[in-house]
């Protein structure tokens, strides 16, 4: 029998059609939660929402993160599912596989647009109600990319870096009127995130990747990757880490930036 940690709790996940969002849409039902899942493809969560163990507490809204002009529209559209919203889980995003030299200046602002204003706008949109309410709470899906710039992956790896400064200005803002913030930074999670990355190498055409990177076919499962982020969640921490060895790269940035530096150089695939 599952924990009931958020009985009568509405969470809200971006990204929620597959990989870590469906995973933790689905273990959040499990312990009493109603769940708003997002994403562009409304088939998609048709079928999250079946698997659920209780249907009629998942709501589907299909949304672009990316059409921030859209965003108070969609925060409306998520406040009439439920009436509420106590937890907003930010995790829509897309990857990338390419050297800086090779990356296109719209491509790096399309990256900006999905994993970082959307996020911004989002949260903006939501704000407000969340402080008449007393209180809410914003869970950023980053990465360990968000404290280590690795090779090939300078614009995701930006959009991450840039996630974690505005959210803890929030953090700090919103200590007075109850509005917690938690960073989650995966390592190497097995989903489809690199299968969708944008990647261009050797010069050649943009074009969606069509295998996983091979760091994250070995990493951990969404479902693992999710059942830490809800205990996280639960506890409202200031940031999770999940993941293999991989992890112990945010701690060599605090305590051995030189010795990470040169094990970076040592990369050399995608």
């Amino acid at each position: 029998m599952a924990k009931q940690r958020f009985s009568g709790k509405v969470v809200w996940i971006t990204g929620a059609s597959s990989g870590i969002g469906e995973a933790l849409a689905l273990q959040l039902v499990d312990e009493g939660a109603r769940v708003i899942v997002s994403a562009r493809r409304a088939e998609l969560l048709e079928k999250v929402k079946a698997r659920a163990s209780r249907p009629e507490d998942v709501a589907l809204l299909a949304m672009d993160v990316a059409q921030t002009d859209l965003a108070k529209t969609y925060v409306e559209q998520a406040l009439a599912a439920f009436g509420k919203v106590d937890v907003m889980v930010h995790n829509a995003g897309i990857g990338q596989r390419s050297l800086v030299s090779e990356t296109p200046l719209d491509e790096d602002r399309r990256i900006m647009e999905v994993n970082y204003f959307g996020v911004v706008a989002l949260t903006k949109a939501l704000l407000p109600e969340m402080k008449a309410r007393g209180g809410g709470h914003f869970v950023v899906v980053s990465s360990v990319t968000g404290y280590v710039g690795t090779p090939f992956r300078s614009g995701y790896a930006a959009s991450k870096h840039a996630l974690h400064g505005f959210f803890e200005s929030l953090r700090a803002e919103g200590h007075k009127e109850n509005v917690a913030v938690t960073i989650v930074c995966p390592g190497f999670v097995d989903t489809d995130i690199a299968i969708k990355a944008i990647e261009r190498a050797g010069g050649g055409e943009v074009e969606k990747t069509a295998t996983r990177a091979k760091a994250n076919a070995h990493g951990i499962s969404a479902e693992q990757c999710a059942r830490v982020m809800v205990d996280g969640i639960a506890k409202r921490s200031r940031e999770v880490y999940v993941g293999g060895k991989e992890i112990a790269g945010i701690y060599a940035r605090r305590y051995a930036p030189g010795l990470l530096a040169r094990m970076l150089r040592r990369i050399e695939t995608v």
